[in-house]
């Protein structure tokens, strides 16, 4: 008797070099050896075939949405396919897409990909209450949005590199965003505005910890004081304390407090605190230059 047989035949689109299709062929009766044609994926190439890049930072577009808007230098495309955003960096979402042709053939945009910066002076603004990094699962957290816009959304960037609105994780009530504790996660949040503004961003951890160290939740400016801390969940302190910096023991004593009269960039790492065996997490502390 005569075996079916399967065959695949992949094409490549001559309009998008970049999508390839795949065709599933069945013969009942082959009568003789058949032939299979593959063709490999032709990848762009800085100016390759006419391809030029054009380069968008993304505008938040309230509900749910962006709009796009061309960086300088990039409406009539680049041959490089690299883009360098020059002077000051505030937290924003850049995406491209290649071109070529006259009129112009655009392929698909890519996936946006956001920077993130602690931005001291942003046209818009996030605070978190209470205002530090760390906190216990038991915590009730709110970030809320300020500047020049009556319209507001929060979003979130986790570990595992998903985005999301706060209506997913929690409650937006004007412009304050109440995080349900069911949904709380360790992660990059920041705000949106309805005139397009971006916030800085502000890094959230949650502790199932016992112990979490009380650090503030954005840069500090160089010259001013700040003090850090110690929190149980449950205990009170009854023997020393200890704070570190970068792995460095740098107090050691009663006190559940670490101060620092005037901050200096010196001031600038990575700190923790330990009561008895308890050692708490480490946080970055940033300092900014005046």
């Amino acid at each position: 008797s005569k075996s079916s047989s399967l065959y695949v035949l992949i094409v490549q689109d001559v309009f998008d070099p970049l999508l390839i299709h795949v065709y599933i062929l069945k013969n009942h009766f082959p009568t003789e050896p058949q032939s299979v044609l593959t063709v490999s994926p032709l990848w762009l190439s800085p100016g390759d075939s006419g391809w030029r890049f054009f380069w968008y930072k993304t505008v938040p577009d309230l509900p749910y949405y962006y709009s796009s808007e061309l960086l300088p230098g990039s409406s009539n495309g680049t041959e490089q396919d690299s883009y360098i955003v020059h002077g000051p960096t505030h937290t924003a979402g850049y995406k491209c897409r290649a071109g070529r042709g006259d009129p112009v053939y655009y392929t698909d945009y890519s996936k946006s990909q956001f920077v993130w910066s602690g931005d001291f002076h942003p046209s818009a603004s996030l605070t978190v209450s209470p205002d530090r990094v760390q906190h216990f699962t038991s915590d009730s957290v709110s970030l809320s949005c300020e500047g020049n816009s009556t319209e507001w959304r929060v979003r979130r960037f986790t570990e595992n590199s998903y985005h999301s609105y706060c209506s997913s994780w929690g409650t937006m009530n004007g412009s304050t965003c109440n995080i349900d504790s069911f949904w709380q996660s360790d992660a990059v949040y920041w705000c949106e505005s309805g005139s397009g503004d971006f916030s800085n961003a502000v890094n959230i951890t949650i502790q199932q910890t016992d112990i979490i160290l009380v650090s503030p939740a954005h840069p500090v400016t160089e010259g001013d004081s700040v003090s850090l801390s110690c929190r149980l969940r449950r205990q009170t302190f009854e023997s020393n304390v200890f704070f570190y910096l970068n792995e460095k023991l740098i107090q050691n004593d009663t006190r559940r407090e670490l101060n620092i009269s005037a901050v200096s960039k010196s001031d600038e790492g990575f700190y923790k605190c330990q009561y008895s065996q308890q050692v708490s997490a480490q946080s970055w502390m940033s300092v900014y230059g005046e």
